[in-house]
């Protein structure tokens, strides 16, 4: 950050009002990218069924569109080839040729590319539901400062997995996720209201400081995001890690309690809406954020993108979040869905808490306006074809 006059409350404040008019432009259903609870094993790719689909020659492929796909894709490549795919559809050396081909490709057509090197796969019925995420960016600093008072904390040292025997394993097999009290006893870690009481204040774990907590709060949801400080200098975070504690969608609660909705003294059922009952009830408003349990950690990211689940940056209108049992990380995706913007060819390169399930997909927009508003009206529905190496049908016996 360059040196400059230390901004004041009221500079703060303003600010924060600022952050806020762009922010809710965002709508309820805008899908949280912080890791969720762990849920149990299901079927694979697979076992639930695969079949082939048309061929690429058959879609209506772009130049714009492959172009930017092939660039995502050739991101993921060593990624790729090096981690076991957990939807049974992929091995590592299946990748070899495509990422080869890839790494060389000059200035041909990047339509061509697709069409050579990759086959459809149509997993289960293929019926798709798509929904968007974005960077959000509100305001925060590096270093703390009057008005700037929300601490961005980095995973915590004692933050740990239990170790065999001291905790009953998750349904996955893992286990779970807390911290070992004084007396050798493993606990599950502090939750959202503990942290945010003060329960990890003074053990340097601050990464930065946010000047909002309800801005705070809504960052978090979607795991990954931007800092802007007054003197115009941005700082990016992104997911570094979660207290082990299931995510709870207050939206969901809110609407069970009739909070929100269109009857007559509800709020709306948007972002805009839940930001507001809580700015104008801020006990209850406190008390039902503090219903999410889950809390994320961040870390500062060096790049031009938020990291996603391949360590690589996602890229905007490139990278979409899929379930990695159903969809290789890695693989291209074609959609076709009743909203155009969202149709073409995107790369598997996230995950998601909320993106469960086969044929489910997280679309990312990035940065600014256009992003938050495209992202949080995304809900659209249609056909979804996973595209995996040439041979990899034969493999698996698929005629």
């Amino acid at each position: 950050m360059r040196s400059g006059r230390v901004p004041g409350r009221k500079q703060a404040r303003k600010l924060v009002a600022l952050s806020l008019l762009t922010l809710l432009a965002s709508c309820v259903n805008v899908i949280p990218r912080q890791a969720g609870p762990e849920l149990p094993p299901a079927p694979t790719a697979v076992a639930l069924g695969v079949r082939p689909g048309p061929s690429l020659a058959d879609l209506s492929l772009t130049e714009k569109d492959a172009t930017a796909a092939l660039a995502a894709f050739r991101e993921s490549c060593p990624r790729v080839m090096s981690r076991t795919d957990g939807s049974g559809l992929t091995r590592p050396d299946d990748w070899r040729q495509a990422c080869t081909a890839a790494a060389n490709w000059g200035a041909g057509s990047a339509v061509l590319f697709f069409v050579s090197y990759f086959e459809a796969v149509q997993v289960g019925d293929g019926k798709a539901h798509a929904t968007g995420y974005y960077e959000p960016e509100i305001v925060g600093s590096s270093r703390r400062m009057p008005g700037f008072d929300v601490p961005v904390y980095g995973v915590p040292s004692d933050l740990v997995r239990a170790r065999a025997g001291d905790a009953q394993p998750l349904a996955s097999g893992k286990m779970p996720l807390g911290r070992y009290g004084g007396d050798g006893t493993f606990v599950p870690y502090y939750d959202r209201a503990a942290i945010e009481q003060g329960a990890l204040m003074g053990r340097g774990r601050e990464i930065a400081w946010a000047a909002d907590p309800v801005e705070f709060f809504f960052l978090q949801v979607q795991g990954s995001g931007r800092l802007r400080a007054p003197d115009g200098s941005v700082m990016r975070i992104g997911y570094a890690g979660q207290n082990g504690l299931a995510y709870t969608g207050i939206g969901a609660v809110m609407r069970e309690r009739g909070l929100i909705g269109d009857g007559p003294g509800q709020y709306p059922g948007s972002m805009q809406g839940i930001m507001q009952y809580i700015r104008e009830h801020p006990a209850e408003g406190r008390a039902l954020m503090d219903e999410n349990k889950s809390y994320v950690f961040f870390k500062a990211l060096v790049g031009d993108g938020p990291l996603g689940a391949l360590n690589v940056p996602v890229r905007p209108r490139s990278s979409v979040a899929a379930d990695p049992r159903y969809v290789p990380l890695g693989a291209p995706v074609w959609l076709d869905l009743d909203r155009g913007e969202a149709d073409g060819l995107w790369i598997a390169q996230d995950t998601g808490g909320a993106i469960k399930g086969a044929n489910r997909f997280d679309t990312f927009w990035g940065a600014g306006d256009q992003a938050r508003t495209i992202a949080g009206g995304m809900s659209a529905r249609g056909q979804a074809l996973v595209l995996v190496p040439r041979g990899t049908l034969a493999r698996l016996g698929v005629g």
